[in-house]
């Protein structure tokens, strides 16, 4: 990332070129403003983002063509070329070649966000099954992204104004979820979600609730012993180190008492225990945020849409509220970047008036010491 703190470059990635990636990011831009936010550089294909703007009657759509991010004009939306695109689209319908053509968007584009040359990431949807392939074995961008960063343990982290969710266990299947959670992944996930807040959201005391795993939390054991076994022993190892987590909470009654409201952050168990609560009191708006990393990446809410491609009816509304999100968080990171090696500076300086104040205190002596030298010997 770069120390500048004026235009972030935010790449785009165009997703499942079949789904609604590329309807949302032409209605995301086609406000002039966003341009006066970041510079945006789509790594997505000219013939399919021209079959969408054809199809969607955004012809005059202007996309500015070019070959590497270091070239992107400030006040244009940027496009490089990043897939093979020889097959025609089948809009509405997943396909291995739409499938194939994410994948290599999404691959060219994080290359150039871990080598800094983009500030930032937001994903467009991807199919999470046609994706897969020799170069992806990942439940979705969540785990391919921790790998690209060197392993780093990503959390899942849905944003929104109304609520912070993230989750221990992310997409795997549900009778796998009691077997996956753990004392010390429910602390990595704590202590990746506190970290974020703090450095991301810039809350300096964050406070966290962390759900229960069963109906009633358990229930006192009779519906479920994880919460006793598991969650109270992370939760007691969590305020030892300085977290301020509470739990666990039922999650039925949590959302439903707007519990939620006097928290920083939400730590759900699974999946849909965090993201159905999250989607039904924010969807539209919500982001998908992968916390953790040493980059950020940011994504709309939602999904594909193949039921709804070409019709020109998504709604841009997440897809613009992620890239706000990515400057956000970059500009942030670079801010308290500086305001760090700021606060390093006097120390230093205090460091230097130490030792001079001890070389002047040594000197002193020394002359001290020989005047009286002297004086005996006379």
């Amino acid at each position: 990332m770069s120390d500048r703190k004026d235009k972030i470059t935010v790449g785009i990635t165009q997703g499942d070129v079949n789904g609604i990636g590329y309807e949302v990011i032409l209605k995301a831009f086609e406000d002039p403003k966003m341009l006066d936010l970041c510079t945006p550089v789509v790594y997505g294909s000219k013939k399919y983002s021209a079959e969408h703007k054809k199809n969607l009657k955004m012809e005059n759509f202007p996309f500015f063509f070019i070959e590497n991010p270091e070239d992107a004009k400030r006040n244009k939306v940027n496009l490089i070329e990043s897939c093979d695109d020889s097959a025609e689209l089948s809009i509405g319908e997943p396909t291995d070649s739409s499938g194939k053509a994410a994948f290599e968007s999404l691959n060219k584009a994080v290359d150039d966000l871990t080598s800094g040359k983009i500030d930032a990431l937001v994903t467009a949807p991807i199919n999470k099954k046609n994706i897969q392939g020799d170069d992806f074995d990942f439940p979705g961008h969540t785990e391919f992204l921790s790998q690209k960063d060197g392993g780093n343990k990503g959390l899942m982290f849905m944003i929104s104004e109304k609520l912070k969710v993230g989750v221990v266990t992310g997409h795997i299947p549900l009778k796998e979820v009691a077997s996956a959670i753990s004392e010390q992944k429910i602390m990595d996930k704590l202590k990746v979600m506190n970290q974020s807040l703090k450095n991301d959201f810039n809350i300096s005391k964050p406070k966290i609730a962390v759900l229960g795993l069963n109906p009633h939390a358990g229930d006192n054991g009779l519906l479920g012993t994880e919460e006793q076994d598991i969650v109270l022993g992370a939760l007691v190892k969590a305020g030892k180190e300085g977290l301020v987590a509470h739990g666990p909470f039922p999650a039925d009654g949590f959302f439903g008492s707007t519990q939620h409201l006097k928290y920083d952050g939400v730590l759900a168990m699974y999946h849909d225990q965090g993201l159905i609560p999250f989607k039904a009191l924010s969807f539209g708006e919500g982001i998908n945020y992968t916390a953790g990393l040493n980059f950020v990446r940011t994504s709309p809410d939602h999904g594909t849409g193949y039921d709804i491609a070409g019709q020109n009816k998504a709604d841009a509304s997440s897809m613009r509220q992620a890239v706000y999100l990515a400057i956000d968080i970059s500009k942030r990171r670079i801010s308290n970047k500086i305001l760090f090696e700021g606060a390093l500076k006097p120390q230093h300086i205090k460091d230097r008036k130490g030792r001079r104040a001890q070389e002047t205190t040594r000197g002193s002596v020394e002359k001290k010491e020989n005047k009286q030298a002297e004086s005996e010997t006379n």
